[in-house]
């Protein structure tokens, strides 16, 4: 009878002790997820402040040493059909009303280059604007355009085209377009793509010969030179420099994304659908293109 009862009163016991252990576990258990919730919200945020302070150096170091002025290439201001080299007029107004409107500030070629020489790539919120061939366009249609806006641009001739073909410029219309903030390069005499030329005096020709062109005829030595499709090399860039051109533009050929060369600026290349997609002729215009697209080889 007395061992009945020890047992029952063991067993009552262990039914109140295992009520007390009862009610502390579960407050024990929350308090270690309490703990747990917090280690894990200190570790989300220094892992997303390495991640923030590894996109802020990368910006630094690596991507806004690579940002330039921008270089706008055009060719044509037509309604060209099937043609990738073209921008129609009501374009063109749009992209020059956008920069004027935006606080863009168009310098000239010459103002870039002496930039670049002193070690500036990008001036904030600048552009240069460039015509490739010297169609006639440039004057009917590009000409009154960048008149209104107050716009200087830079247009690459081929000098055995001016006057000969009637898609082309003419003498008297370069003389009045260079009274009025344009100016002029050369884009050799017969727009030949100077890589597959292996005679020396060829490309002295197409080269020096088609600066002298435009001296003749307008009584100015021409500064800047443009290869033809972009294409170039070590033997042609010589031949510009001895040419006593101050600068060439590219296309997006060569290993210099960040226009440090002189001889090998990348420029942009301007098409009647950025207007389409304006977040992408802002991306044009942002100075950092260069860095993310494709370089071609340059010859």
């Amino acid at each position: 009878m007395a061992r009945d009862t020890d047992v029952t009163a063991s067993r009552a016991a262990f039914t109140r002790f295992s009520g007390v252990v009862g009610r502390i576990s579960p407050m024990k258990n929350k308090r270690l997820v309490n703990k747990a919730a917090v280690r894990s919200r200190k570790w989300f945020g220094v892992v997303c402040l390495v991640l923030v302070l590894a996109v802020v150096a990368a910006y630094f170091t690596i991507l806004l040493p690579r940002r330039v002025t921008p270089i706008l290439m055009y060719h044509s201001v037509s309604y060209t059909e099937g043609s990738s080299i073209h921008v129609t007029p009501e374009n063109f107004n749009k992209q020059m009303k956008f920069l004027s409107d935006s606080g863009y500030s168009v310098i000239t070629m010459e103002k870039l280059a002496e930039e670049i020489s002193g070690g500036r790539r990008y001036l904030p919120g600048t552009v240069v604007i460039t015509f490739d061939d010297g169609f006639e366009d440039n004057f009917t249609r590009a000409f009154p355009v960048l008149a209104k806006y107050d716009m200087p641009a830079v247009i690459f001739l081929v000098t055995g085209y001016v006057g000969a073909d009637e898609d082309y410029l003419k003498w008297d219309q370069i003389a009045l377009m260079q009274k009025n903030g344009i100016t002029f390069g050369s884009h050799t005499r017969s727009n030949a793509y100077l890589p597959s030329l292996t005679d020396k005096k060829a490309i002295v020709d197409e080269v020096a010969g088609s600066r002298h062109d435009i001296y003749v005829h307008t009584g100015k030595m021409p500064d800047f030179f443009c290869y033809p499709t972009g294409g170039f090399n070590e033997q042609i860039k010589n031949a510009v420099m001895k040419a006593g051109y101050k600068a060439a533009c590219t296309t997006n050929r060569g290993r210099d994304r960040s226009n440090r060369d002189l001889y090998e600026l990348n420029r942009v290349k301007i098409t009647n659908s950025d207007m389409n997609r304006p977040w992408h002729f802002r991306a044009k215009l942002s100075g950092f293109y260069n860095a993310f697209r494709r370089l071609r080889n340059s010859n």
